[in-house]
């Protein structure tokens, strides 16, 4: 397998990236476009899931969102859903315009805040041809009923003041991606430190906050609501003890899925990326990208 750094354009701004070619690849083939969650990049974690799907002979792009890790885009730290999502739409155009892929076989792929994405993007394209979302975010309303009123109520200040010195031109109000119950911030789960520490762990580009104003955003999507659109075969893992991003309306997004397969893990939201249950996951992701890239 070799992976080798690429960039595409997005916007105005340019997102970095690694293209994954197995070993012997004779293309043209089909490819996997991967990102991350909230506020996360592409070095927490990522990469093993890349090296599997690559061993089983899919090529995969895996790419950093715009004003994270190594992309272009300022200001820095600014999580904007449209915009990731438009990343999405981005590589998608990028890697259909490689010799080595098949552009009739793309499938994404995206995690927590990232899984969120992907059914929303899937709904934009159908002509994408396989979804995978890991431990989605699929609607804010039920992830802020999940937070603690003091913690909602301190991000929804953050988010006001950003909103308002964004209009005037001022630096972002920060907020902080993961804290403890009562804390002002997006992630207040009891896994949500040492779950998010543990993938920051990997990344020295990672940054602890985001942009406020993203507060507000999160509260009003929900592209679990998009899901009867997608027409793809969309394969989702669901964390069924995920307190992050609650499962109810997952479940309920996945059932509403005309081609959906399910898998469910006894695992919290931040453990689907490590030892027996990455293993577990990884597996039957292959099997699923395997089976519908490459009948």
């Amino acid at each position: 397998m070799d992976r080798s750094d690429v960039s595409f354009v997005s916007g105005e701004d340019r997102c970095a990236a690694w293209l994954y070619t197995p070993s012997n690849f004779t293309g043209p083939g089909p490819i996997v476009v991967m990102g991350h969650g909230l506020g996360a990049n592409r070095q927490m974690g990522l990469d093993k899931y890349a090296r599997e799907f690559a061993a089983a002979g899919l090529l995969v792009l895996v790419f950093d969102y715009r004003s994270f890790g190594a992309s272009e885009g300022e200001p820095r730290q600014l999580l904007d859903i449209r915009r990731e999502r438009d990343d999405y739409h981005a590589a998608v155009k990028y890697v259909r315009g490689l010799p080595s892929v098949d552009a009739s076989r793309v499938a994404v792929w995206g995690s927590s805040f990232g899984g969120g994405n992907v059914l929303a993007v899937g709904s934009e394209d159908p002509t994408i041809a396989a979804v995978v979302s890991q431990c989605p975010f699929t609607d804010g309303i039920a992830s802020a009923i999940a937070m603690r009123p003091i913690s909602l109520a301190k991000v929804a200040i953050l988010a006001t003041l950003d909103i308002a010195g964004s209009l005037l031109g001022r630096p972002p109000v920060m907020v902080s991606l993961s804290g403890r119950y009562g804390d002002g911030a997006l992630m207040t789960a009891p896994d949500a430190v040492p779950g998010f520490g543990r993938l920051a762990d990997e990344s020295p580009l990672y940054r602890p906050q985001v942009a406020a104003r993203v507060g507000a955003s999160i509260l009003l999507d929900a592209p679990g609501r998009k899901t009867k659109n997608l027409a793809m075969p969309v394969f989702y893992a669901i964390c069924d003890k995920d307190i992050v991003a609650p499962t109810g309306p997952t479940i309920k997004a996945a059932a509403r899925t005309p081609n959906a397969v399910v898998k469910h893990y006894p695992v919290g939201h931040f453990d689907i990326y490590y030892d027996e249950p990455f293993e577990r996951a990884v597996k039957d992701q292959t099997e699923f990208l395997v089976s519908v890239l490459q009948p």
